[in-house]
């Protein structure tokens, strides 16, 4: 079979347009960073099994919530500061309009219900596992931390009115407790 210039300009057109849509398809994760007024991603998350799947719009659907994210469960500033300030504020919270307050992690969802009680979360904020990062990389705020594992959560906060994007907190150097604290939401009324 004879090749002409042209067979083989189309054939590699069409083999470039394929390797194209199947970049689209596997980057579709990240294309720019979640900001005010989007919409959440639809995405599952897990609370206190594998078998407890929850979706993200399906939580933040119809009301106000707080969304606050962590590098990892367990470690030093999560855990002396972060998640306690949510805690403890959680009622405030409550009365300022807020009806669910929500801690994500790149963690097992075994992982952050034992978290959730060693800090007596219960009924105050709601643990849910990230465990493949879909979620942070959906919204283009996952971070390498090579000594906690690989993928993490930047450290943020964000309130969420009916699925959407009310206000977001990202700390600037992504791990550090300034912008994501409970003390720090604004509650719009």
């Amino acid at each position: 079979m004879l090749l002409t210039t042209a067979s083989i300009i189309r054939g590699v057109s069409a083999l470039a347009k394929q390797s194209s849509s199947r970049a689209l398809h596997t980057t579709l994760y990240a294309m720019a960073p979640i900001k005010v007024g989007d919409k959440l991603p639809s995405v599952d998350l897990f609370e206190d099994s594998p078998a407890n799947k929850v979706n993200i719009c399906d939580l933040t659907s119809g009301k106000k919530v707080v969304l606050f994210a962590v590098p990892g469960a367990f470690t030093p500033g999560c855990s002396k500061t972060h998640l306690p300030g949510y805690v403890q504020n959680a009622e405030k919270l409550k009365s300022e309009g807020v009806a669910e307050i929500l801690c994500v992690s790149v963690n097992d969802p075994y992982v952050m219900a034992a978290w959730g009680a060693q800090h007596n979360t219960k009924g105050k904020v709601r643990m849910l596992a990230d465990p493949s990062g879909n979620f942070v990389k959906a919204l283009d705020l996952g971070t390498n931390l090579p000594p906690l594992g690989g993928l993490r959560s930047k450290r943020f906060s964000m309130v969420i009115d009916d699925g959407k994007v009310e206000e977001l907190n990202v700390e600037p150097d992504g791990t550090g407790l300034s912008c994501s604290l409970a003390d720090k939401i604004k509650v719009k009324k």
